[in-house]
């Protein structure tokens, strides 16, 4: 589905991940996995054959949240993935223990499924939320880990943030943050968070091998990764693997449980449990994916 075009260390390229002044560093070698020029120049295969970056991917998915916030902001209706609406967003909350809780942040989720609900949450504890959207499970995680945790949202769209961060304040909750960023390149120091959780986000990077090596880096030793995200069958056709409208919804950039599972190993992580709760697509269903940061 990818490969890395010649071309390598162009400007536009470098603007992804690294000010200019950082370009040996961010372009070389030893950095050429989802940093600088390798960021720029890996090529995704549309269904009309034209070659898609990693930009063109995370433009057109900040695109569709961007929209998505200005319409609940608006109080209008929100645009979720095409697919059946029973699999997607608010009604997932509906059979949950959190139902109820921060219900503005909990309308407004365009995921698929409900991390917060098998990450077991302690008091005390620094979540980080990929992808936090309107902040929900943000909002959750801070109840759960009390006055003495922390729950953090990391997030690349503007209209989103501004969205979360009302929707804290509404709730009166302190011990939140929401930070903008990308989450193959988190702004967080090494080894801060002790769980890392996501909402059917981290299969709209373009690159997921990146992401977990990254979620990798902020997690304590021993530290828990535990999302909600799409999981393909083997047998998903390629043309729905590369469509760009289908990015928005999760499915064309999902990994099969065979890639998943030796994604997270060779970034770090042991104990990987990958388990589907329902299906979102003909040959793609939602799952729970756990694992723990190895000690070394």
């Amino acid at each position: 589905m990818a490969e890395l075009n010649a071309d390598c260390c162009n400007p536009a390229a470098q603007q992804i991940c690294c000010e200019p002044s950082d370009k040996a560093s961010c372009c070389s070698e030893s950095r050429s996995s989802g940093c600088g020029c390798s960021a720029g120049s890996i090529q995704i295969s549309t269904a009309t054959g034209a070659a898609a970056t990693i930009a063109d991917v995370r433009e057109t998915v900040r695109e569709k949240y961007a929209a998505a916030a200005v319409a609940a902001a608006s109080g209008t209706a929100c645009c979720g993935p095409a697919q059946d609406a029973g699999a997607w967003g608010a009604t997932l909350y509906a059979d949950s223990d959190e139902s109820g809780v921060a219900q503005a942040a909990i309308n407004v989720s365009l995921g698929c499924g409900v991390p917060t609900a098998v990450a077991d949450l302690r008091e005390g504890e620094t979540v980080l939320d990929l992808g936090s959207g309107a902040g929900a499970d943000v909002l959750i995680s801070a109840r759960r880990v009390g006055p003495t945790g922390r729950a953090i949202g990391l997030d690349m769209t503007d209209e989103m943030l501004e969205l979360a961060r009302n929707n804290a304040s509404e709730a009166g909750l302190e011990n939140v943050e929401f930070v903008k960023g990308y989450i193959e390149d988190m702004p967080l120091a090494d080894e801060t968070v002790d769980v890392v959780i996501s909402n059917c986000v981290i299969n709209l990077s373009g690159d997921k091998p990146r992401v977990i090596e990254e979620a990798a880096r902020v997690l304590r030793r021993g530290g828990r990764f535990a999302v909600s995200d799409v999981i393909a069958d083997p047998e998903m056709d390629e043309q729905t693997r590369a469509d760009m409208a289908a990015w928005t919804g999760c499915i064309a950039g999902a990994l099969t449980e065979t890639e998943s599972r030796s994604t997270l190993a060779n970034a770090g992580f042991g104990e990987i449990e990958i388990t589907e709760t329902h299906r979102v697509q003909e040959h793609a269903g939602s799952a729970i994916i756990r694992a723990r940061k190895l000690q070394p």
